[in-house]
């Protein structure tokens, strides 16, 4: 009875957590342009996201296996502690190095937060169809703050009252309530088991995963594919992804215990939210472009916002039918409809009807992204050993964030090529300087209100960057039909909770 008491403020901590961690992932784009005039360093605004994506994703796998070592409730109240004296100090900066500096001590934090957030759930709850509901809550709450911060972004920032610091300022009370609340509502027994710690293999998953990070954030971009740079890169982290996976062979307590890979529904599940943080992260990345710069719309509200709640339902869903009909089910509809979504995604033009883009948007929430949030956290908890939870949880989360940043890395490049390719064709033909051309051949020129673009170019960019779109879309497409494949292989497992909460507590600890 008494815990049952504690469970809605363990619920609440951790809610406010993961909403304040998927939130930050993505509020500071709309307040971008205030950050720059205040505090400069415009060379360096890209290290604002990379920073942070680089820390939440390199550590999330070491606080996963912390928490199946140490326990769940110390390892978070460390995590959201960072966390919070990231934001805190973020909100101070003072200029831009700071300002990256201290959004690598908020992204170490969130690392912690997403993994052991479901791992507690599954830890405290006492039946199979309040877990899968939880977990379902859970997952839409990171899916739809994932959307949501860059329009909460663009209202504080825009607020005179508030300002860009705000965006930062505003997870301090949240984080101190859920801080308070999950000290006092969790209970955890203590192991008399001194656990060993793979640190050679936390520091090869960590540079390794930087190293692949950073080439798929540059590459293209900052550096061209086949420059030194990216393919120094890419060469360290696969000669670190190597020796880590031999390693961790002969680790007595490894940081990713390699066997959970045996099970068929462990390894395609990690492939289909790959496959999903694919497409999820290219729509989400390129739609605002589509909708400003091709549709004309003056934000990107109208085409992100249908998308919002349906993410919250599609999870609650999918987390009740896991205890119903097979994961698999559920998989195969999700990345089927994935495919039709990214089939719409590249057919969407600047005569499209709006109702027409809002009912593509629905759908991709409900079918697409917001079921496989929560039942790929479901499907990989059912499979696994009770003391790999946390590790467990952390690999779901991993794999869709690795997935997103090559899936809007890549797609990147599609677009920005073929972009590039058809500007230089019309600076051939219109005998415009082809290095003013190159200047302009790039998405977000043609969403700048004030860019000075000559205006028999407007039309013919407009034009160039929808078909650019259209291509780069082609990513999702096969991201959906990857996923799909492997979704009829993963078995015929079901949601069933297959311990008692006190035993689950115990093994936790």
């Amino acid at each position: 009875m008494e815990q049952n008491k504690r469970m809605p403020f363990v619920i609440l901590a951790m809610a406010l957590g993961l909403f304040m961690s998927s939130l930050d992932n993505t509020i500071v784009s709309a307040s971008i342009s205030q950050v720059i005039q205040d505090i400069g360093g415009f060379e360096k605004m890209s290290w604002i996201f990379t920073a942070y994506m680089l820390a939440a994703t390199s550590t999330m796998l070491v606080f996963g296996k912390m928490s199946d070592l140490f326990g769940r409730k110390l390892f978070y109240l460390i995590g959201i502690s960072l966390f919070l004296i990231g934001s805190a100090l973020s909100g101070t900066a003072q200029n831009i190095d700071q300002l990256i500096a201290y959004r690598v001590i908020q992204g170490i934090g969130s690392g912690a937060i997403f993994p052991i957030s479901f791992t507690i759930i599954y830890s405290v709850s006492t039946s199979p169809k309040q877990a899968a509901k939880m977990s379902g809550i859970f997952a839409g709450i990171f899916g739809i703050s994932s959307v949501l911060g860059p329009q909460i972004g663009t209202w504080i920032s825009e607020a005179s009252w508030l300002g860009w610091r705000w965006c930062f300022y505003v997870n301090v009370p949240f984080g101190i309530l859920s801080i308070i609340a999950l000290t006092f509502a969790l209970k955890e027994s203590k192991s008399d088991k001194k656990p060993k710690v793979d640190y050679l293999g936390t520091l090869l998953l960590i540079t390794s995963t930087v190293l692949l990070l950073l080439g798929l954030e540059w590459g293209g971009k900052d550096y061209a594919w086949d420059s030194v740079q990216i393919i120094s890169m890419f060469s360290g982290a696969a000669a670190a992804i190597a020796l880590f996976l031999w390693v961790e062979t002969k680790a007595a307590e490894p940081i990713l215990p390699l066997e959970i890979f045996k099970n068929k529904m462990v390894l395609g599940t990690s492939i289909v939210v790959f496959c999903q943080g694919a497409i999820m992260f290219s729509a989400i990345t390129y739609l605002p472009i589509l909708s400003v710069a091709v549709m004309g719309n003056e934000n990107s509200n109208g085409v992100l916002t249908p998308m919002m709640f349906p993410i919250m339902v599609g999870a609650i869903i999918g987390g009740f039918l896991c205890t119903k009909v097979p994961f698999r089910t559920i998989m195969i509809i999700s990345m089927g409809m994935g495919i039709f979504e990214a089939y719409m995604l590249g057919s969407i033009t600047h005569e499209t009807a709006k109702w027409t883009v809002t009912l593509v948007m629905i759908a991709m929430g409900l079918v697409v992204l917001g079921p496989l949030m929560s039942v790929s956290q479901n499907a990989v908890a059912q499979s696994v050993d009770m003391k790999y939870m946390g590790i467990a949880s952390s690999v779901v989360g991993f794999w869709r964030s690795i997935g997103g940043v090559m899936g809007a890395a890549i797609t990147a490049t599609i677009v920005n090529n073929d972009l590039k390719e058809k500007m230089l064709d019309f600076a051939a033909t219109s005998k415009m300087p082809a290095d003013q051309i190159g200047k302009m051949a790039k998405p977000e020129v043609l969403m700048q209100k004030n860019a000075n673009i000559p205006p028999q170019l407007v039309d013919f960019m407009r034009g160039a960057l929808e078909t650019a779109l259209h291509h780069g879309f082609i990513l999702a497409l096969v991201a959906g039909c990857i996923g799909l494949v492997v979704a009829f292989f993963v078995g015929g497992d079901r949601y069933v909770m297959r311990q008692t909460a006190e035993e689950t507590g115990k093994a936790a600890s």
